[in-house]
């Protein structure tokens, strides 16, 4: 026996649950009822008419005329055909009546007779056919607004829903399709519903539509459907080949598509697996099954029955158990379950014991923060209070020291003028006569900084280390600190980088390697070049923000080293009133006697006694008043 077997569908008929249905999908929707009373399969043109039928007049009429062209038209000509004049009709027939008279006779006449020369077809009359293209020489847009028309007559928006016997409210209601004419709805989800409803294979659809000019919702469909009686299509609907009908319905379950039972779809059911006879040439007999064999299938069913009912048997004194020990098990479930709560109940009682715990030593901790706090703040307003008190009390005596302050101040800035005048007078600065903005300091002369080579070398470390020592004296009295710090050693001063350090041979990681580093010579002897030139532009830096942060002024260029010195000092000398005088004060160590162990002349004698004169109130003289003696002016005068 051989067989061709079709594609099947996995699930048995009786297997088709409502778990299965995925979803569902609506073909060719159509809200138009007259046309169901058209027959598929043929267009709406002059071949419905009675005159374009397979009759032999037809065929006479093709012999004459080879070519006929197919008429094209918008309009349904058979119902015009129906509403025909009388004698249109009588024509037609009188037309069939002599074609098929005319075709008999030929038939019974010998090919001998047979007729060599064309017959002239008669003569018929003939209705002249109206024009059916109303709107053949429309515009492309007018063509597209009715199109647009008609296919929004034919569109509507759809939603479905299903039912359940003994359920009242739908069981489940899609989304709503707009639209559309072939809708496909999302899947459906079964979650929500109990096994007694996902379990049913029968159910009831209902699908509604409202169309574009339509308001309210008009049910289309009521469809009691059970599942087991869908007829099968395919795995989905690529595997069919032809348009469907209006209105099909098509149910999406897990193993492929099915539609309802009907005439319409008869043609698009795949075919059920047919077993076929093979065709055999020789006709030779086909033994059947042997005795033995036979027996021995029927004791393997008798051994089957058998386990059947044992396993029947068991299943029922199982029941039997169970129904009889039903309080027992209930009882040793409610024990089991017991248990278990009352473990829960003690893991939530040390859960919230240990809660508790923690928010004891929480308030605890507070309390003791809060303690510490109140005592902190009843110590600072103690505090305050006393400062306070001290505030009031000094409030009457805050004029009379702001008097001495500004008495300080004012002593202080008359003494920093006078120590700079004096420092003016040490370090004396004068313009080189014939050059511009050249000056020389103790008649040194000194360039700005990019004509140190026009002087003599020593020259100009001996007139760098003056500006170092006027810079050190000048940066006390003004209570400003440099930020390059300078060693005044005469011509061999130096000054300290303590911001940047410039890159060396030496690998050296140590303090004083670093520190001998950061150093750099103010004279051009024995020394790099460029570490010379970089001293001498730190020392004009520290002219500079001396200047800055002391003044507010702004040097116009650094390299003038001389001038803006000079500057400064004019600067800090500048202040209203006279200079102050400079304190008075004696050398104690010239009143103690000395031991002369060479005796001189007599102006060495005089002049050694004359420094251990006494003053009038038996103390020894002063080096001032000797000094005034010795120069003629009186201890009273200046």
């Amino acid at each position: 026996m051989s067989f061709s077997r079709a594609e099947r569908p996995w699930l048995l008929p009786y297997n088709h649950k409502l778990r299965n249905l995925l979803s569902i999908s609506l073909r060719n929707l159509s809200l138009d009822s007259k046309l169901a009373a058209r027959s598929r399969g043929k267009t709406i043109d002059d071949d419905a008419l009675p005159q374009t039928l397979n009759s032999p007049a037809k065929l006479v009429a093709l012999r004459e005329q080879q070519t006929i062209g197919h008429s094209r038209s918008s309009t349904d000509l058979r119902a015009d055909s129906a509403h025909a004049s009388p004698e249109g009709s009588e024509v037609f027939e009188e037309a069939e009546h002599n074609a098929s008279i005319s075709g008999a006779r030929q038939k019974q006449r010998p090919k001998s007779m047979a007729v060599t020369s064309p017959t002239k077809r008669p003569e018929l009359g003939r209705t002249k056919r109206r024009s059916t293209m109303e709107w053949a020489t429309a515009t492309p847009q007018k063509r597209q607004q009715r199109l647009e028309a008609v296919t929004r007559g034919r569109m509507a928006d759809v939603f479905f829903s299903l039912h359940v016997d003994d359920v009242a409210e739908p069981v489940y209601v899609s989304e709503t399709v707009e639209k559309t004419m072939n809708p496909t709805f999302r899947s459906i989800d079964w979650s929500l519903c109990g096994p007694a409803i996902t379990r049913s294979d029968r159910l009831l659809l209902r699908l509604w539509v409202k169309g574009s000019k339509a308001d309210d919702w008009l049910q289309l469909v009521q469809l009691a459907i059970e599942l087991g009686g869908l007829q099968y299509l395919g795995k989905n609907l690529d595997h069919v080949d032809r348009s469907l009908p209006r209105n099909s319905i098509i149910f999406h379950l897990t193993d492929g598509v099915y539609t309802t039972k009907g005439a319409s779809l008869s043609d698009f059911i795949p075919a059920t697996a047919q077993f076929k006879l093979a065709q055999s040439s020789t006709q030779r007999p086909i033994l059947s099954s042997s005795f033995d064999a036979l027996l021995r299938l029927s004791k393997l069913d008798d051994s089957i029955q058998d386990a059947l009912g044992a396993r029947d048997q068991l299943a029922r004194d199982l029941e039997d158990i169970l129904r009889t020990n039903k309080v027992a098990l209930t009882e040793r479930d409610q024990i089991a379950e017991a248990e278990d709560r009352l473990k829960t109940i003690d893991f939530a009682k040390r859960t919230v014991q240990k809660q508790l715990e923690k928010a004891r030593k929480q308030s605890e901790e507070r309390r003791v923060s809060l303690e510490t706090r109140r005592s902190l703040m009843t110590s600072d307003a103690a505090a305050r209070q006393s400062k306070w008190q001290d505030v009031n009390e000094a409030k009457p005596e805050l004029p009379a020291w702001k008097e001495h302050n500004s008495a300080l101040e004012s002593t202080i800035q008359s003494q920093r003028r006078r120590i700079c005048e004096d420092l003016q007078k040490c370090y004396p600065i004068q313009p080189v006569p014939g050059k511009t903005l050249a000056f020389s300091i103790r008649a040194l002369h000194l360039p700005n900084s990019e004509q140190l080579d026009l002087e003599l070398p020593e020259v100009v470390s001996a007139a760098l280390g003056h500006i170092a020592h006027i810079l050190q004296l000048v940066a006390l009295y003004l209570s400003q600190s440099l930020p390059y710090p300078v060693m005044p050693r005469g011509s061999t001063s130096t000054v300290y980088d303590p911001v940047s350090i410039l890159k060396s041979n030496t690998t050296s990681n140590s303090r004083a390697a670093e520190d001998k580093l950061r150093l750099y010579p103010l004279f051009s002897k024995g020394v790099p070049r460029f570490r010379y030139e970089y001293g001498v532009f730190l020392l004009n830096e520290n002219i500079r923000v001396l200047l800055e942060n002391t003044f507010g002024l702004k040097v116009l260029d650094i390299r003038q080293t001389l001038p803006n010195l000079k500057y400064l000092l004019y600067v800090a000398t500048a202040g209203e009133g006279e200079l102050p005088g400079r304190k008075m004060g004696g050398i104690r160590g010239l009143a103690r006697p000395r031991v002369h162990e060479r005796v001189g002349s007599h102006d060495s004698a005089s002049s050694t006694l004359s420094g251990l004169t006494l003053l009038g109130n038996g103390k020894a003289k002063g080096a001032v008043d000797r000094l005034r003696e010795i120069s003629g002016a009186g201890p009273g005068q200046k």
